[in-house]
């Protein structure tokens, strides 16, 4: 479709998309779901918000995922967080498998009743003690995802593992 005004047989460059055309309404709502089909995961979404040391706060339980309110929704432009738990006492949680993503798997978030669609690009391991904040927390030019567990070596006198694992993701 073109503009108004601009005569038709101005050539419209291959490939490009029309300056002037319409762009998809923005996702609403609030994220409720998360699926990452290549490792089975299908899990509810709660909020998460940052605790008192300005850490993100996990979700309350290891069965269920959470989306870090107070940042990017998933489906805005930058990046979207979400967090869960590698396992517990009693077993595997909800991001056990997240390990076993690689570049290329599908994920996709509810959202307001629309299913969004990411490919993952890239996989990587963090210390905890030299977490990239702004590398996953900055502002991006374009719809992200990160996922985020724990993983690497577990520290028995901290009780927690020694690393992070973040998967990034991009809108399709």
């Amino acid at each position: 479709m073109r503009a108004p005004g601009v005569p038709s047989n101005w050539p419209q460059p291959e490939g490009l998309p029309d300056p002037f055309g319409r762009s998809a309404a923005a996702p609403s709502g609030l994220p409720s779901r998360l699926r990452v089909g290549a490792v089975g995961i299908d899990t509810g979404l709660e909020r998460l918000r940052l605790g008192a040391s300005g850490e993100l706060v996990p979700p309350k339980g290891n069965d269920r995922a959470g989306w870090y309110a107070d940042g990017t929704a998933p489906g805005d432009v930058g990046p979207a967080v979400l967090a869960g738990h590698v396992d517990s006492k009693s077993g595997p949680a909800v991001f056990y498998r997240l390990r076993e993503v690689v570049a290329g798997d599908r994920i996709e978030v509810i959202r307001g009743g629309a299913t969004l669609s990411f490919t993952v690009t890239e996989t990587a391991w963090y210390p905890k003690s030299a977490f990239p904040t702004a590398r996953v927390y900055g502002p991006t030019p374009d719809r992200e995802l990160r996922l985020i567990t724990c993983g690497g070596v577990f520290d028995k006198s901290l009780r927690s593992y020694r690393d992070n694992l973040v998967i990034y993701a991009v809108a399709r």
